[in-house]
């Protein structure tokens, strides 16, 4: 059929495969497809349910590509070992997975929606279409990726949690009493019960709830458990790391974890579970920091860090997750620094916050890092107390320098007044960064838009986010000079993809992987989440709500995703090897003493880069000019 000017329509799906078409449209690399390409594909697919513990192998008839429309799946090889979890969206070929790495097996763990493509269909799609070939030919997005994924895991904190969790749970009922559970606990030799309502987990009992709770409020023995249990307590899925439970633990204070697995309780965690005394573990340095007594009692605890980093890199700690450890060390160094000045300087005159900016708010900080920090006081604060915050501000700052966290040259610390203000006016700074987007402001909001509550009320942090986040959306010129800002450091790439290195000076022959990589992925996330009200702070978590909103596409934000992982990895081995050879580490990597393969991903990595500061250019164009 044709329209008045015999231009041939386009073909529509039938309505019934309608929200076919829209998931595929939105799904990598399916979005590349024009809509008639699209429409013709769909006849071809075949949709199927598959419940809990289904499994695809070599023998799954029949053979072609699945493609999870919900739920999640897992990619295990013949011995048992996770080579990857697909979810919503992703897709998996059994034939040429097995061909590649030999017997593997798909195996579902949640129970999933598939849309299957024959292999026939299939194949001429590849041929047909030259970037969906290079997409399941792994091609540099899926190079980078697996250079993530196939790192070694003898890192005792990378070990799954329910390899570690115990199994023997004690349940008990809400409205069983206190001493009925005592006596379970008592009977059972275990310092916790679950409280459940049918199979769901209603609440968590503990020995010091019996205790503190209990005894201490003399509560008579035949009360119920109700009174004193913790309701709807936190869990932590079964196939989450240690590293993830302890960081959550630590972070709250928690001595037991209940686990579930597909949403179904499964297992408990505790820190014994955790074999805590190892003074290799991230989170004994985190608990003992907060139990000095001086800055001095702090440094000292902190000296052996660049070994321990060095050990958790070559045991398997991927450089996101060493970032994450070092970003919650420094956390916990500042909020003891503020107790101790505290402790000397008495009470805090009114309520107030102290913040993280930059690499330390989005938990992304490796060595060479210099204090990026501010205070955001109530308005109810009186200008007689600014001496108490000053005093407080000099105490942290000083104390973090002889940490090993060197002043910020540029002056971004609570130390400087311009840093430390109270919330009206704060939010004043921002209105006017935002209305008159001068360089100065440009490159101050670069840093102060990455905030996080470090301690005290973070409703003042919220509050001035909250701000931030209207005044940014709303206005194109200010996002345009944001733009142009995230343009200027552009990555090291030159003509035929080459290295375009430093030629003369201290840092000859070397790219600064800090300001050339990591810096122009941070700036352009932060672009997009701030045009779009994005309140996350952390960059991939940055691009994961971006993408679930519709406004990256999934493969782009993948990409930036890899893209950092990968600079980040290269980031980290490179200081971990100045720190093996004596020298203080630094962000300026020689790439020609890569390996090859290592030398080709990071080379992915910039030209990932260039192509989103690139489509920057695009989108925010019109603001520019």
């Amino acid at each position: 059929m044709a329209d008045a000017n015999n231009t041939p329509a386009v073909p529509q799906p039938p309505v019934e495969l309608t929200p076919v078409a829209d998931f595929l449209a939105a799904t990598l690399p399916f979005d590349t497809l024009s809509p008639s390409e699209l429409a013709r594909l769909l006849p071809t697919l075949a949709i199927s349910y598959h419940t809990r513990g289904e499994c695809f192998d070599a023998g799954s008839e029949p053979c072609g590509l699945r493609i999870l429309r919900s739920g999640a799946v897992d990619l295990r090889d013949a011995d048992n070992t996770l080579l990857d979890r697909l979810g919503e969206g992703e897709s998996f070929h059994i034939g040429g997975l097995n061909a590649e790495r030999g017997q593997v097996q798909a195996r579902v763990i949640e129970d999933a929606l598939i849309y299957f493509l024959p292999d026939t269909a299939y194949q001429a799609l590849r041929q047909a279409h030259r970037n969906i070939d290079r997409h399941f030919s792994s091609q540099r997005n899926r190079r980078l990726r697996r250079a993530a994924r196939y790192q070694p895991a003898a890192n005792a904190l990378l070990q799954r949690i329910r390899d570690t969790m115990s199994t023997d749970l004690l349940t008990v009922r809400s409205s069983d009493t206190l001493q009925a559970v005592a006596e379970a606990m008592t009977q059972r030799r275990v310092s916790s019960a679950l409280v459940l309502r049918g199979t769901q987990l209603e609440g968590i009992i503990t020995d010091r709830d019996l205790r503190a709770r209990a005894l201490t409020a003399a509560l008579p023995a035949d009360t119920a458990i109700a009174s004193i249990m913790t309701a709807n307590p936190e869990t932590v899925e079964a196939d989450c790391s240690l590293f993830d439970a302890t960081l959550l633990m630590t972070r709250r204070g928690y001595h037991h974890l209940p686990v579930t697995e597909a949403g179904r309780l499964c297992g408990m965690l505790t820190t014994s579970d955790l074999i805590l005394a190892r003074q290799n573990d991230p989170v004994y340095l985190v608990q003992h920091i907060s139990r000095q007594e001086s800055p001095e009692g702090i440094k000292a605890l902190l000296e052996g860090m660049p070994g321990l980093v060095v050990q958790w890199s070559q045991s398997g700690m991927h450089a996101h997750q060493v970032s994450r450890v070092l970003t919650a060390i420094s956390d916990a160094v500042t909020v003891r620094l503020i107790q101790l000045a505290e402790a000397e300087l008495g009470p805090a005159p009114a309520t107030w916050c102290w913040v993280g900016f930059g690499s330390q708010a989005r938990a992304e900080q490796l060595f060479a890092a210099d204090q990026d920090n501010g205070m955001i006081i109530s308005d109810e604060a009186r200008d007689a107390d600014a001496g108490w915050f000053a005093g407080l501000a000099q105490r942290v700052c000083d104390g973090l320098q002889l940490c090993g966290y060197q002043y910020c040259q540029g002056g971004v610390m609570a130390t400087t007044e311009s840093w430390r203000q109270p919330l009206q006016r704060w939010q004043d700074t921002v209105r006017n960064w935002t209305a008159t987007p001068s360089p100065a402001a440009v490159m101050r909001v670069s840093i102060f838009f990455d905030l996080r509550a470090i301690y005290g009320d973070d409703r003042l942090c919220a509050q001035l986010q909250q701000v931030m986040l209207q005044e940014a959306s709303r206005n194109s010129i200010f996002l345009a000079a944001l733009a142009a800002n995230a343009l200027e450091n552009r990555p090291p790439l030159g003509m035929f993809r080459r290295f375009v290195v430093e030629r003369n000076g201290e840092h000859r022959d070397a790219v600064d992987l800090k300001k050339r990589g990591v810096l122009p992925i941070t700036e352009i996330v932060r672009l997009h989440a701030l045009a779009h009200g994005i309140a996350a702070v952390n960059t991939e978590e940055r691009l994961q709500a971006l993408t679930r909103a519709k406004k990256l596409t999934m493969g782009d934000g993948r990409n930036l995703a890899d893209a950092l992982h990968c600079v980040q990895q290269q980031r980290l081995q490179h200081q971990c090897q100045q720190i093996l050879a004596g020298e203080p580490p630094d962000n300026f990597l020689k790439p020609h003493g890569l390996p090859t393969l290592a030398r080709e991903q990071l080379r992915d990595a910039f030209t990932l880069i260039d192509e989103s500061q690139a489509a920057v250019r695009q989108t925010y164009r019109a603001g520019m000019n």
